[in-house]
């Protein structure tokens, strides 16, 4: 399975942006999927996910209410959009995938196999 995140850029506190992963070489039904981010000097963290099949999404409490994670199976894509962004939310941001996850371990980067390059979001007036 290759992954490929786009849609970073730069953005103004309180605006958004719409993430996008894209998906190959795999069933993609079969996945689930999840955001994580890193900003500079910090681990990784978990930042939402969809589960195999669309059947449950998840989120960091950092994120919920501002995050929504959505896929649309017929282009084998996930899309994480963002809104009321702040300065706390820059970070090189990654998309992760596998299809052996269980809901104990969706919040965690070990459970994921594959992984795309990552796209940056910065925000800042």
């Amino acid at each position: 399975v290759q992954l490929q995140a786009s849609g970073g850029g730069l953005v103004q506190p309180g605006g958004s942006l719409r993430l996008a992963c894209t998906a190959s070489g795999g069933s993609f039904r079969r996945l689930t999927v999840a955001w994580f981010r890193q900003a500079p000097g910090q681990e990784r963290e978990f930042v939402a996910a969809t589960r195999a099949g669309g059947v449950s999404t998840h989120y960091a409490d950092s994120v919920k209410g501002r995050f929504t994670v959505s896929r649309d199976a017929t282009k084998s894509m996930v899309f994480l959009q963002t809104i009321s962004l702040s300065p706390e939310d820059t970070a090189l941001y990654y998309c992760a995938a596998s299809n052996t996850v269980i809901l104990s371990s969706i919040r965690q980067s070990s459970a994921y196999a594959y992984w795309g390059q990552g796209t940056l979001v910065t925000v800042s007036s």
